[in-house]
């Protein structure tokens, strides 16, 4: 009897389990491919209880999947095997990437608790997948013959990737070891989705509560008008609310004039998640480096960093670390002659208002910044914003350079449902008129959305059904009040373009098998960084930088200030971030028996930022231990990626520019050497044969005007 014939009992008993027998699907729009253009998600007749019945449902289908490719008679091939592997588990991948989606850009109580509820469920899943023997024992087999057995270069690499993961996953372990994996697996991922849960929970009720307008000095109209909405929206009549960002620094410190109001914020900010309260994180992030240990200890691995570091680019955790400390001296003495800079600033200040003077605290330095910023380039963000419309940003801008760079094209569309009215939909189109993908841009900040910018796909491109990417942006920019415009950041346009480098990454995707998609996390930040360039590159700030009210373009002037000021703050940028990533390395390089308690994560951290000499207080880490997202999911021990991947995109600038920059000849080559080949093949060949040669870290370290000179 053929196996998939021997395992349809199987599977409907699952379903009846679940109550799923004979149920409609047309009752549950997850259960059949969605009818509309490119499988996009039927979002207006998705409900919260459509998840459950989804994902039971779906991983007893992909169990039996896999059983009956384990359990075949035949001899293991590519096809009977890999392909068919590739293929299984379709209304598993659906379900979960819409909770896990709109887990992030708008959860709810409902959503939360279904998270929690499957986060263990899930993880079992997998290691039912990755630990099954019989399926191993075939991919061993072809990964023994794959010379042979691989029908091109691609497929060679999958084989690979597979027998690699399920290496990694376990496989090779003994039965007590595969079980001990297990509950590991499953308690690291409840912990992760508590600790999403705290971070969010603790960002909302850290918001400040201010009673008077004049405390809001500094912020323009609209600004005030939403902090005062968002305080009536918490029955908070006639007060104003600032509400925080994931980060540490927050936005408005530029901005608030009043001193000790910026404190306030600042102090809320840094203290979230280490409190003692309910959604108190430390505990939670100890227990999960303590698991951490000894998955990779189980696995014949030193640290957790050793395990992670093994399948990026850097391979090891001493070439991470030594990025970070070759960078940390220079970000710390550019740090300082900025901080110098600003002290001097203030003392001004103060003598010229008649009052003493004080010492620069983190609180003060984007406030004093901006003065600086000014009086160096006679300019500073409230000159700029007027300039920078969210939508003109995104058409004129984003998808302008994309436009000119790669020949694409987008059109607004308004017939496909959305999860929040806020939300954009385009249709992509390819050089030759044929669509390419559907892009969602949810642009704006939610109570209901977690921290942070990211990049994400709804339906992945998948030449083994004939899919076409449904790739999506999130960002959290703060929505103006009903009729306002909304005006940019200089970060937020960057921010923009950084993500939309990661959408052209899936969209121009073009891998055989929807697994080699997949690269390192060390190289996936390299493209979208590239296409940062892009925002101040002179010909597409003259087409998005448009006066919001008149369309006057920004001026001449204006536009050479900007690209002037371009190294302006990064040495205190610079080692914001590297506070951070030496921090994560420092815990994932932690060996059992290392690990702080609960109650020590935070000096800790402090010991850590003074051995590694990046402890100047005026700048603290972007992320502090508590709410430091990044490393509690696809970023463990991989923060220093940023970095890592700027290299090679300071690299990549460097040969843009020597060919021409923006020009659809460089276009061609990044699409077709980089972008389209997703992990069809090793991530540093794909650079070395766009640019030419190995990365050097003098373009980096030029980038951000690191070569501090003496005085």
């Amino acid at each position: 009897m053929p196996a998939a014939k021997r395992f349809a009992p199987l599977l409907l008993s699952a379903l009846l389990a679940t109550g799923l027998a004979g149920a409609q699907a047309s009752d549950n729009p997850l259960l059949t491919v969605s009818p509309l253009p490119l499988r996009y998600p039927q979002f207006d007749k998705l409900r919260d209880e459509h998840f459950a019945p989804a994902l039971d449902r779906g991983m007893a289908e992909q169990l039996a999947e896999i059983q009956a490719i384990a359990d075949n008679p035949a001899a293991p091939t590519f096809d009977n095997t890999i392909v068919a592997w590739e293929k299984s588990g379709r209304l598993l991948a659906r379900a979960n990437t819409l909770l896990s989606s709109l887990g992030g850009a708008d959860t709810n109580p409902a959503r939360q608790q279904l998270q929690s509820d499957y986060a263990a469920k899930l993880a079992a899943q997998r290691d039912a997948v990755l630990l099954n023997p019989k399926l191993f024992a075939r991919v061993e087999a072809l990964y023994a013959a794959r010379d042979k057995a691989a029908p091109n270069a691609e497929a060679k690499r999958l084989i690979e990737r597979y027998r690699r993961d399920m290496v990694r996953a376990g496989a090779q372990l003994n039965d007590e070891q595969k079980a001990r994996m297990k509950a590991i697996n499953a308690e690291l991922a409840t912990l992760g989705a508590r600790f999403s849960r705290a971070v969010l929970a603790e960002v909302n009720d850290s918001a400040i509560v201010v009673d008077s307008a004049e405390e809001l000095a500094g912020l323009s109209a609209a600004q005030i008008a939403a902090a005062a909405d968002a305080a009536k929206k918490r029955g908070l009549e006639g007060k104003y609310l600032l509400t925080l960002l994931n980060t540490t620094i927050q936005p408005l410190e530029t901005e608030l004039q009043n001193r000790a109001l910026r404190e306030r914020l600042h102090r809320a900010s840094v203290a979230r998640g280490s409190r003692g309260n309910a959604n108190d994180t430390t505990a939670i992030v100890a227990r999960v480096m303590t698991l951490r240990q000894e998955r990779a200890a189980l696995l014949g691995y030193a640290t957790p960093a050793d395990f992670v570091l093994e399948d990026e680019t850097a391979k090891t955790p001493a070439a991470a670390t030594a990025l970070l400390r070759q960078l940390a001296p220079a970000a710390v003495a550019a740090a300082k002659q900025e901080a110098a800079e600003l002290q001097k600033l203030i003392d001004a200040d103060q003598a010229a208002k008649g009052q003493p003077t004080f010492a620069l605290q983190p609180w003060d330095w984007s406030y004093y910044a901006e003065k600086l910023r000014a009086a160096k380039y006679g300019f500073d963000e409230a000159q700029l914003k007027p300039y920078l419309e969210i939508t003109s940003v995104l058409e004129r801008g984003v998808f302008f350079a994309a436009q000119q760079l790669y020949g694409i094209t987008f059109k607004r569309r308004a017939d496909l449902p959305v999860y929040r009215d806020d939300v954009r939909v385009y249709d992509v189109f390819d050089t030759d008129g044929k669509q390419l993908s559907i892009f969602i841009a949810d642009l704006y900040a939610r109570p209901s959305k977690r921290g942070g910018a990211w990049a994400n796909s709804y339906v992945s491109q998948n030449p083994l059904e004939g899919t076409l990417p449904v790739s999506a942006n999130h960002l959290n920019i703060p929505k103006p009040p009903a009729g306002q415009p909304t005006l940019l950041t200089w970060d937020e346009v960057e921010t923009l373009f950084h993500e939309f480098g990661h959408a052209l990454h899936a969209i121009f995707n073009k891998s055989r098998y929807p697994s080699l998609a997949r690269t390192p996390r060390d190289f996936v930040e390299y493209p979208s960084q590239v296409n940062e360039v892009w925002a101040d590159t002179p010909s597409v700030l003259a087409s998005y930088a448009r006066h919001h009210q008149t369309g006057e373009p920004m001026p001449r002037e204006l536009l050479d200030k900007v690209s002037r000021a371009k190294r302006f703050n990064q040495g205190y940028k610079t080692l914001s971030y590297l506070g951070s990533a030496i921090l994560d390395q420092r815990l994932h390089q932690l060996k059992p028996g290392e690990m702080p308690a609960a109650d020590g994560m935070m000096a800790f951290e402090a010991k850590v930022l003074k051995e590694e000499g990046v402890d100047f207080a005026p700048v603290p880490p972007r992320y502090r231990t508590p709410y430091f997202s990044h490393i509690m999911g696809g970023y463990s021990a991989g923060y220093y990626a940023y970095i890592w991947s700027e290299v090679l995109d300071s690299n990549t600038v460097e040969w843009l520019k020597a060919n021409g920059d923006l020009k659809r000849a460089n276009g061609d080559q990044l699409r077709a050497k980089l972008l389209s080949r997703g992990g069809s093949e090793d991530a540093m060949v794909l650079f070395r044969n766009l640019v030419g040669h190995e990365p050097r870290i003098e373009p980096l370290l030029e980038r951000r005007g690191l070569v501090v000179q003496k005085p």
